[in-house]
């Protein structure tokens, strides 16, 4: 019994010595876990030598480890250093910038590790920085992207460094390396040339990110349409007024509402006048006592019935009747259509007022508003075409009969006419129309419009010099033509500039070279 006693004892003993060790095993193989990764080549950061590596590799949205191992100039671990590892996404379009910043800790002299978040597929460059109170400053940048292996080193050497800036806030500008005072992000280099350049430097892998695509200045003929709207209007030299040179009261009215056609000679009303009808008698005694009397007085009557427009036809009548008319038929002078009409059977009216408005359509008018801008191109005689919304696929072509002397105040635009026959009557007054004049402008430079970005009143596009280098060039814009623009100054026949992506690709030359540039 004593002997089983004490087997249980050493049994037990064993067990507590294994769980000890295997806890101990297990501890241990946790701590060196992240000891076991590959080591980087070392990198000259400052006074540092720095290693860094990211696992897994290639990094993954979600979830991923970074191990730095920093050295001093001897090859010899540094201790107690702040280490700080931040992957930023940069803007892109409407998409503000993404951070995801590593949680670094000292896990064995000279070894930093830590996690970090990836919270979606792309570019992520990646910033290391060492600091320590004994050595100082140093940082490294790297290329770093999800599904593609390995760190690219992306940190200029620091002799030619100008200075460090903020990728969210290029005013600031630190001599040294550190951090942004305003967003705490760590300042990225830029190169001496960079700032005597302007330029910046594009990779082929980043240009297809970005979606970069260039285009070539040339010299084009360039024929501009100017589009002015407008409208159908009356031709001002075919309107006539219908009206009395005597005192009177309507009578039946033949042309009895507007838009009546009419006909030259045809009845409009008869009008009844006291003062008409004594005219009437007087030239009937004339004419009885012309046998008597010389034919003074008959001449004087016809002639003052002539004037209050009795027609020779009406005057025969009278002749024949031999006695005045109460209501005499006024005759339309024109032809055309009723556009006004200011009277109604038993009106009073006085004479010079107007009673009656005919046009004549078989010609009408078109006439459109130019903007101040474009009259230089406009000229009397030139070649235009007006096209009605109400009737699609069919022109009218004309010329500039004439460009009005004056603008119109509320909108700044001045009035150019064309005349268009109308026989059919398909033109109406006050319809909606469009007129294209034709411009011949030559041969001119143009650049392409997705070329030029605008920057307050200046123009900007970015030069592509060849060996992924862009620079900004401010340029003199002139004409937009289409899909082109007219350069008067700043660039070549044959240079090529960047067509799209310029957004992204101004955003990093401001950050670059700094926003005086601009």
């Amino acid at each position: 019994m004593k002997t089983s006693y004490k087997f249980i004892a050493s049994f037990a003993a064993l067990v507590v010595v294994a769980l000890a060790g295997g806890i101990y095993l297990l501890n241990d193989s946790r701590e060196d876990k992240p000891n076991t990764v590959d080591v980087a080549p070392f990198q000259q950061a400052g006074p540092y030598q720095v290693s860094v590596v990211v696992e897994p590799d290639p990094p993954k949205v979600g979830r991923n480890h970074i191990t730095v191992l920093v050295q001093d100039a001897q090859d010899q671990p540094v201790t107690g250093a702040e280490v700080r590892a931040i992957a930023q996404m940069p803007a892109m379009g409407s998409m503000q910038a993404m951070i995801a910043a590593a949680d670094i800790e000292e896990t064995a002299p000279g070894r930093y590790q830590g996690d970090f978040e990836l919270s979606m597929s792309g570019a992520w460059p990646l910033a290391v920085d060492v600091h320590s109170e004994a050595l100082g400053h140093g940082d490294l940048t790297f290329d770093m992207a999800t599904g593609r292996k390995g760190l690219g080193l992306a940190t200029a050497t620091p002799g030619d460094i100008s200075h460090y800036t903020c990728s969210m806030h290029p005013s600031v500008k630190s001599a040294t390396p550190g951090t942004c005072p305003i967003c705490a992000m760590n300042l990225v280099p830029v190169t001496k040339q960079e700032v005597q350049s302007g330029s910046i430097l594009v990779d082929a892998r980043r240009r297809q990110l970005i979606g970069v695509t260039t285009g070539v200045v040339e010299r084009k003929h360039l024929r501009q349409t100017i589009r002015a709207a407008g409208q159908v209007t009356y031709d001002e030299t075919r309107l006539t007024d219908i009206s009395l040179k005597f005192d009177g009261w309507i009578g039946e009215l033949t042309a009895d509402y507007v838009g009546v056609p009419v006909r030259k000679g045809q009845t409009l009303f008869s009008v009844y006048s006291p003062e008409l009808v004594s005219a009437q008698d007087e030239y009937l005694e004339s004419l009885h006592r012309r046998k008597l009397d010389t034919d003074s007085l008959l001449g004087a009557a016809r002639r003052r019935l002539s004037l209050w427009d009795i027609g020779p036809a009406q005057i025969r009548a009278l002749e024949k009747r031999g006695r005045a008319a109460e209501y005499v038929p006024i005759l339309s002078p024109v032809g055309g259509t009723v556009i006004e009409k200011l009277i109604v059977a038993g009106t009073a009216v006085k004479a010079g007022m107007k009673l009656l408005r005919i046009a004549d359509l078989s010609r009408v008018w078109v006439e459109g508003q130019v903007y101040e801008y474009e009259l230089p191109y406009v000229q009397v005689g030139m070649a235009a075409e007006v096209v009605l919304p109400e009737m699609p696929g069919r022109t009218f072509p004309s010329k500039v009969a004439y460009l009005y002397p004056y603008l119109e105040s509320d909108t700044r635009t001045a009035r150019v006419r064309v005349e268009l026959p109308n026989p059919d009557g398909l033109l109406r007054p006050d319809m909606y129309a469009h007129v294209h004049l034709k411009v011949d402008l030559g041969e001119r430079l143009v650049v392409p419009e997705g070329a030029v970005l605008y920057a307050g009143e200046s123009r900007v596009v970015f030069l592509d010099l060849g060996e992924g280098r862009l620079q900004p060039r401010k340029i003199k814009t002139g004409l937009r033509n289409g899909d082109d623009i007219e350069v008067l100054d700043g660039l070549e026949a044959g240079d090529r500039v960047v067509t799209s992506g310029n957004f992204l690709i101004a955003a990093e030359s401001k950050l670059k070279a700094g926003i005086d540039q601009w």
